[in-house]
């Protein structure tokens, strides 16, 4: 069953290097850890009015944090990133952040 665009893009990455690879037509998505390539590409073009070349997708591992003696462990989560075409206009979103 396909899920709806706006629950496959959780929310953008905005760090310093995603910013530089947005020069680059790549844009970094948090996305739900079962999310696949061809529902981020479906989702990227839906929501963005873009074309999407690839996906590249990547499991991040939850950081283990300390509270005093207490230990504890933030979730996993999906990155994906992606890469539009040469001729597909820009996220305007990212634009602004740079």
């Amino acid at each position: 069953m396909m899920r709806a665009a706006h629950d496959v893009i959780i929310k953008p990455i905005i760090s310093e290097r995603s910013m530089e690879q947005s020069a680059d037509r790549k844009y970094t998505f948090a996305v739900p850890l079962n999310a696949n390539k061809i529902e981020v590409k479906n989702a990227v073009e839906e929501i963005f009015g873009v074309k999407v070349e690839s996906v590249n997708t990547m499991r991040v591992l939850g950081k283990i944090k300390r509270m005093g003696m207490h230990s504890g462990k933030r979730p996993d989560w999906k990155k994906a990133i992606v890469t539009l075409t040469e001729d597909s206009k820009s996220i305007e979103f990212f634009e602004g952040m740079a």
